[in-house]
């Protein structure tokens, strides 16, 4: 008996061979097209975006911790991504120093903006040893989840200050080579607190320098020396 070609979607599944003869038997036909169906697939409704971290509370985080090893692995990253596009020692400190004003200048803003949200009278430092003790401890904790160990003033010059961290947490876990041992990694810090000052209306330079002791082989001194404008700001209003 001849049979016409059916019409039916489940003759994907036939071989081209028998998609070519026009003659089936009822037999053969009748196996072929009681193929199963395969099982349908689920597809997933579309999710909504996801919030952006722009959209997040800043005030919430004012509290979260980052992981240690996350912060190391990234300055350790920060280092080797500069030293090997630098041609010597002052020009990596010169370049860590620039990258940690640009942090700098956004940690302030960060923490003015909390500052202001969270009190109806937000007060800002006129006096530089007030604004020193506010970066030794309020920055310090800001970044670094601690704050800074020692202040001390220069018995020499009147216009230099200084900042003492005995285990600074950003260089915890780097290795600096023999050849290369005048170098000061926290030169990233010595920019964050340059930029500090100078948005608080202190301006200074700030550099870091690697000061060991038995008890403290990675301690760091932050030199800040003050412009000669703060110096005569601060003798007028004493």
């Amino acid at each position: 008996m001849q049979y016409s070609q059916p019409q039916n979607p489940r003759m994907s599944v036939l071989s081209t061979t028998s998609l070519a003869s026009d003659h089936f038997s009822p037999a053969s036909s009748s196996t072929r097209f009681s193929l199963p169906v395969g099982a349908p697939i689920n597809i997933p409704a579309k999710q909504g975006n996801k919030p952006q971290i722009y959209d997040r509370n800043l005030n919430k985080t004012r509290t979260a911790e980052v992981s240690l090893s996350a912060y190391a692995f990234l300055f350790a990253e920060i280092v080797r991504y500069t030293q090997m596009r630098v041609s010597g020692i002052g020009d990596l400190e010169r370049r860590l120093n620039v990258l940690g004003y640009r942090i700098g200048t956004r940690v302030l803003e960060l923490m003015s903006w909390r500052a202001e949200a969270g009190t109806k009278a937000p007060k800002r430092e006129i006096r530089f040893r007030a604004a020193l003790m506010s970066v030794h401890s309020q920055v310090w904790r800001a970044v670094f989840a601690k704050p800074a160990d020692a202040i001390e003033k220069s018995v020499d010059s009147d216009d230099e200050y200084m900042i003492i961290d005995n285990d600074p947490p950003i260089t915890r876990y780097i290795s600096v080579p023999k050849d290369m041992e005048q170098l000061s990694c926290s030169s990233l810090t010595a920019g964050i607190v340059e930029a500090v000052f100078d948005g608080l209306g202190f301006p200074a330079r700030v550099s870091a320098h690697s000061t060991p002791t038995d008890a403290y082989p990675s301690r760091t001194t932050i030199l800040i020396k003050l412009d000669k404008s703060v110096l005569e700001r601060e003798e007028s209003s004493k």
